[in-house]
């Protein structure tokens, strides 16, 4: 039979991977290297020419889609059905065996797998069984802590004598809940591997069955395994198993979801006669972007090393445009992306990369201020966000109580003890009596000294303080303030990892937001309060321009979601001291590290062309806030960027400097510029910082001597050079 075909598409270090007979590998595979043909190919080397049954391997990768598309490669390469084959995730894989051996594992015969959601709901009830309030023990804290556990293999934590309070309670609360999993038939997410995992130590003639049978396994992305997945590879593969793993340490960055990037290390320590072989060579980015992310990862410790080189053209010069402020940062992005699509580029060919969900706000902004599509990968947009629509119904409560839809939202939430019984209630007396639910809530909690009672009258006089603010100016001191008195940013902020941080980036936002909204200036006729009109933008906003998931559009994601993706033309935002690495983790060096790595893994996504952008003043919080260039982006040689910046006036007039305008940015509209000197009849004289849109929607920004920082439509302002 001829095989070379396995060989021909593979270069001679991947075709050294695939045909390799050590009984370990270890294939340190760089961004762009082609790692899945390697591990496809291998496994249809193993079957083809070492005679190996394809039911003999197991093949674990993370995603279901990537395991769809592994075993799809596998199929066409080999040109027959692997149905049998046991390729999927961790969680599949184990859960497969879990289900053929359900007496072993002591699990009922129809036992279900819960997801996140549910395992809250039981988490809730297990405490409320317990007689512990639930705004002392939140369901989202526990559920974090007994995930914890189980992913680092433990069935209860290990605890020093220094225990507090609250740990001792928390492990009797994942008692309780395993308790109540195993009697009613539950099984999380994180339960089925460390089930599986007892399963195989407790059972030696089961164990010896799967070792018999997975003589290969194969694992790719390795640097994104936890304990529990090695501790179960390892048990699988025995002493006599030959494993394959595939991995980049340099793009391990999940170490918030427990992912250890030191199992590669782990893994050429732990097994005999492991073979390292690094897969350098690039097939997606230009040389000018490769050399660009190998000076920035280089300086971080402990890597295995390699260096990712290409025969690809030198290509672009990475560029770095110095913006501003956030908003000139956007509408640069988004020329740039306007002259690209000039010379013929797809909108679904660019990708605008950021640290922080939160970032998306402004960019989002400018792109519906230039009428096109985008979407955002992997997550929502701004104003659909949870966290976000949660503090907007509290304002939307002040301005109207009645407003049934927004009190069911966020009447419990925070959790305040008012639970679906309670809702029931006062749903039911609402429908009887023609009642708004406030006033239906009112009713029942009047007079009444119960938890429950209390607990809405709290509730109220939240609203109620609310009410009390002026609608019509500051609005980020209004919105400051709802998130203080509601408790969200403790609330969303306890959620685990990366999500619960990304969460209090976005209410930050929403205050950085408000502060510099501006109406249609003086001259309109609506009654509506500054608060109203807001509220009515954003509700807007939420449902503009979102792009269906064919449709040709600009791509926006966060830089854990980029990983994986590939584009022609890549922006990376928000590249700043405090941003990007982010101020949480610069002084921790495993965390900066782990930022580093984020950086090289945006960087590696551009093919042809990689803008890196950062502003030098950022509104947080309504403050304007001088902003360091990011130390990744002084990482690189000089002579390997090309940097972009606009003049100052100053510069301009004392040094000939000639500002540079470049793709289309908006830097003076109806006749303004940046740094003109302007007046208003109300605000008095200010000078203008940004300029934005074109026609009746063109707006500029104005910093007035007395008046602060104020976004005004120019068509209604009626400024005047001064």
């Amino acid at each position: 039979m001829d095989v070379s075909y396995i060989l021909d598409e593979l270069n001679p270090i991947q075709r050294e991977a695939v045909t390799d007979d050590s009984l370990h590998s270890l294939i340190l595979a760089g961004a762009g290297s082609g790692k899945t043909k390697v591990i496809t190919h291998k496994v249809a080397w193993l079957s083809s020419v070492k005679g190996v049954n394809p039911m003999s391997l197991l093949t674990v990768t993370f995603t279901n889609k990537a395991a769809r598309e592994m075993r799809g490669r596998i199929e066409n390469i080999l040109e027959e059905n692997l149905n049998q084959m046991w390729c999927g995730t961790f969680h599949g894989i184990f859960h497969k065996m879990l289900k053929i051996h359900w007496k072993e594992a002591n699990l009922l015969k129809d036992f279900s797998v819960i997801d996140s959601e549910d395992q809250l709901r039981v988490l809730k009830r297990v405490i409320q069984a317990m007689n512990l309030d639930l705004e002392t023990w939140q369901p989202r804290d526990t559920q974090w802590f007994i995930n914890k556990q189980k992913d680092e293999g433990k069935r209860k934590a290990i605890l020093n004598m220094n225990a507090t309070f609250v740990e001792e309670k928390m492990v009797d609360i994942m008692e309780e809940y395993q308790k109540t999993c195993d009697r009613e038939g539950l099984v999380d997410f994180a339960e089925i591997l460390i089930r599986a995992y007892e399963l195989l130590t407790k059972n030696n003639d089961l164990l010896k069955h799967y070792q018999d049978r997975f003589r290969h396994i194969l694992v790719d992305e390795f640097q994104d395994t936890n304990e529990i997945q090695y501790l179960l590879l390892k048990k699988l593969a025995g002493k006599n198993g030959s494993m394959t793993v595939v991995g980049d340490d340099d793009q391990s960055i999940y170490s918030w979801r427990g992912a250890k990037s030191t199992n590669l290390k782990r893994f050429a320590k732990d097994f005999s006669q492991v073979k390292t072989i690094k897969l350098e060579q690039n097939y997606r980015s230009s040389k000018n972007i490769l050399a660009c992310a190998n000076s920035v990862i280089r300086n971080n410790p402990d890597r295995l090393g390699k260096e990712l080189w290409s025969q690809k053209e030198e290509g672009e010069q990475v560029k770095v445009y110095r913006a501003f402020n956030e908003r000139d940062e956007a509408n640069f992005i988004v020329g740039i992306i306007k002259r690209w699509m000039e010379e013929g580029g797809s909108l679904s060919d660019s990708a605008i990369i950021y640290r922080s969900n939160a970032q998306s706000r402004i960019l989002e902004d400018a792109i519906l201020n230039s009428e096109l599509p985008y979407r955002i990968y992997g997550g929502v947009r701004f104003y659909e966000r949870m966290e976000i629509k949660n503090a907007l119904a509290y304002a939307k409560l002040a301005i109207n109580q009645n407003n049934d839809s927004q009190f069911e939202r966020v009447i419990n939430v925070p959790t305040r003890g008012i639970g679906t019984k309670t809702m029931d209630q006062i749903r039911e007396k609402s429908k009887k009596e023609n009642l708004s639910l406030w006033e239906s809530a009112e009713q029942l909690a009047q007079d009444k000294d119960t938890k429950v009672a209390k607990n809405i009258k709290a509730f109220f006089e939240i609203i109620s303080q609310l009410q009390e603010l002026d609608f019509n100016k500051d609005l980020d001191k209004f919105f400051e303030k709802a998130i203080s008195l509601s408790g969200l940013k403790d609330f969303h902020g306890k959620e685990p990892g990366e999500k619960g941080r990304s969460r209090v980036d976005n209410l930050d936002e929403l205050i950085s937001a408000t502060s510099e909204y501006f109406s249609l200036g003086e001259d309109n006729d609506d009654d509506r309060s500054l608060l109203e009109l807001f509220l009515d933008q954003a509700s807007l906003d939420a449902g503009e321009n979102q792009a269906t998931e064919n449709e040709d559009a600009i791509q926006m994601m966060t830089l854990h979601s980029s990983k994986g993706l590939e584009f022609p033309l890549v922006f990376i935002a928000g590249c700043e001291e405090g941003l990007f690495p982010h101020r949480r983790s610069a002084e921790d060096p495993k965390q900066l590290a782990e930022e580093r790595r984020l950086c090289y893994v945006g960087m590696t996504r551009a093919m042809e062309r990689l803008y890196l952008t950062h502003a030098e003043t950022r509104n947080v919080y309504g403050i304007e806030n001088f902003s360091p260039v990011s130390r990744f982006i002084k990482e690189i040689p000089e002579e390997l960027v090309y940097q972009i910046r606009v003049a100052s006036e100053t510069e301009v007039e004392e040094k000939g400097f000639e500002p540079r305008i470049v793709g289309g940015t908006e830097h003076n509209v109806g006749g303004f510029s940046l740094g003109d000197r302007v007046t208003h009849k109300s605000f008095g004289e200010g000078v203008i910082l940004n300029c934005e849109g074109d026609g009746s929607n063109a707006r500029v920004e104005v910093n007035f001597d007395s008046g602060g920082t104020k976004w005004l439509v120019l068509s209604f302002a009626n400024l005047e050079k001064v």
